[in-house]
């Protein structure tokens, strides 16, 4: 955890400035000059997703080319204040002068852009993930460990059914999880919810079958507490740091950015944050299930071939 936040977070002097630039033609001039800029970090955002990488926190303005140009920012947050005036100054002094335009402001005002709304799906998607892997990998390490699985040799049950029957088990809790999570964020911090309520439970669905089967996977042999106790920390851990819970996971290099996507908890944060906070269809997450669904499918299946009753 300790590497992982230094990686975020370097305290290597003053943090950068993160700045978006529109993805257009007139642009290049802009990026150019930022580019030289020590303290400023240029990022290429196309126009339509200016809005969403100043919500995640991807970066902290975001500039539109023009005479005199636009800038972009959520003035709810002081890093974005700042970065406007830092970019500002920036651009005056490579125009040859200290003030030779009074640039346009567009003030974003992101539904949802406050901490508490990013954070609480963020929430969500570790308790969905805290649920699948430690409610099932100690219930079957539980059972293993009182002899009950021996029991169940001689009985007619196969392997597949009974961890089914586990999998499923864990469901019946889910609806309560993600109601009282997100009726309280409703409730208490007026939270806005701008996508179905239907897409949300399909992805609360799909995101507890994808940890239920690691947890299946996790168990399939362990014999002790101990073990099993270890091992849920080893996974569940790095994921909470790594994929988006408590802060956005764009702090992380672009060299890590793919691995980074490719974690199951990062998939389901990220969907339920564009379905809650954008309302974006399903359709416009449907990388994020497909990732969920090969983390579900493919460790299941791993369980079944590596399961022992004792």
């Amino acid at each position: 955890m300790v590497i992982a936040l230094g990686i975020a977070f370097p305290s290597t002097g003053e943090s950068p400035v993160v700045v978006g630039v529109e993805r257009t033609a007139d642009g290049e001039r802009i990026r150019e000059t930022l580019g030289h800029v020590q303290g400023i970090v240029v990022r290429d955002i196309a126009p339509d997703r200016v809005t969403q990488a100043l919500r995640d926190g991807q970066v902290h303005v975001v500039v539109a080319p023009g005479n005199p140009p636009t800038y972009r920012f959520d003035p709810t947050r002081a890093e974005s204040r700042l970065a406007r005036l830092v970019v500002d100054e920036a651009l005056k002094r490579a125009a040859g002068r200290r003030d030779p335009w009074e640039a346009r402001e567009d003030r974003v005002e992101i539904a949802g852009s406050r901490y508490v709304d990013w954070l609480i799906p963020g929430l969500l998607g570790m308790d969905i993930m805290s649920s699948g892997l430690w409610g099932i990998g100690f219930s079957i390490v539980q059972a293993r460990v009182r002899k009950l699985l021996k029991r169940m040799v001689a009985s007619p049950m196969r392997k597949r059914d009974y961890l089914l029957a586990q999998l499923f088990a864990r469901l019946v809790f889910l609806a309560g999880e993600v109601t009282v999570l997100v009726a309280f964020g409703i409730l208490a911090f007026g939270m806005p919810v701008r996508g179905s309520f239907a897409a949300i439970t399909l992805l609360s669905l799909v995101g507890a079958l994808s940890f239920g089967g690691l947890g299946l996977l996790l168990a399939s042999r362990v014999r002790t507490f101990e073990a099993i106790s270890g091992l849920i920390n080893l996974l569940m851990l790095p994921m909470s740091v790594l994929s988006g819970v408590f802060f956005s996971s764009a702090n992380f290099p672009a060299i890590m950015q793919p691995a980074i996507h490719a974690l199951p908890l990062t998939a389901l944060n990220d969907s339920l944050r564009a379905v809650m906070l954008e309302g974006t269809p399903l359709s416009g997450v449907a990388g994020e299930l497909a990732i969920m669904a090969v983390w579900g499918i493919v460790p299941f299946a791993l369980a079944i071939r590596m399961f022992k009753w004792s």
